[in-house]
């Protein structure tokens, strides 16, 4: 073992476990690659971590741990439930492949709770109780989950042909020249995101101050 493979530690493992996962999939994480990330012999992650199954355990239990950092931000109830919806929404973009290990071993409610735990307290804050304000958390968590599996299937499907641009005809340029322009050009999604999630805690939290949790 070379001397960066002798100050291996659990943390060391993990994070570089994390980024194998991160850029490529479960499927790049094998016990060799990694030793070669690392530098060091496959003998010294089981040594820290275990065997690959153990490995991949501890990272969604990271994961879990991770997700549940939520902070919300902001004066009024409202606000911060927007600030939660756009931190959930960051975690989730930030590590998707790490999120679908939790979901196959079955502790997706357990990683969201925190966050659906933030969003009761300001449902709370705002009134809402028992079955109004479930609904009001639930409808934020879909929405974040639903708009960002949205994300991930726009960047991974296939070139279109024809395209959104090219679908909208001179006829509807005619009627509506800016509608024809804006979708000609591609989506700013956190500009999206931002509106629909004002929209959907508005109406169910109140009005957002003009800034608020932005």
């Amino acid at each position: 073992m070379n001397d960066r493979g002798s100050r291996l530690s659990k943390d060391a493992v993990l994070d570089a476990a994390a980024d194998l996962v991160r850029a490529q999939g479960p499927a790049a994480l094998t016990m060799r690659r990694l030793a070669g990330e690392l530098g060091c012999a496959v003998t010294a992650i089981y040594w820290h971590v275990g065997n690959r199954e153990a490995l991949l355990d501890e990272l969604v239990a990271r994961t879990v741990r991770e997700m549940g950092r939520i902070r919300a931000e902001g004066a009024t109830p409202a606000a911060r439930a927007e600030s939660v919806a756009l931190e959930l929404r960051r975690k989730l973009r930030a590590r998707p492949h790490l999120i679908a290990l939790v979901h196959e071993r079955g502790l997706t409610e357990r990683m969201m709770l925190p966050a659906q735990r933030a969003l009761a307290h300001e449902a709370h804050a705002a009134g809402l109780r028992g079955a109004a304000a479930a609904e009001a958390v639930r409808a934020v968590q879909f929405h974040v989950v639903g708009f960002v599996l949205v994300e991930r299937n726009r960047e991974r499907a296939p070139a279109q042909h024809p395209g959104e641009p090219d679908l909208w005809d001179d006829a509807t340029a005619e009627q509506d020249p800016g509608l024809a322009q804006a979708f000609a050009d591609p989506p700013d999604v956190d500009r999206l995101f931002r509106a629909t999630t004002r929209a959907v805690v508005a109406s169910l939290w109140g009005a957002v101050p003009g800034e608020g949790g932005a």
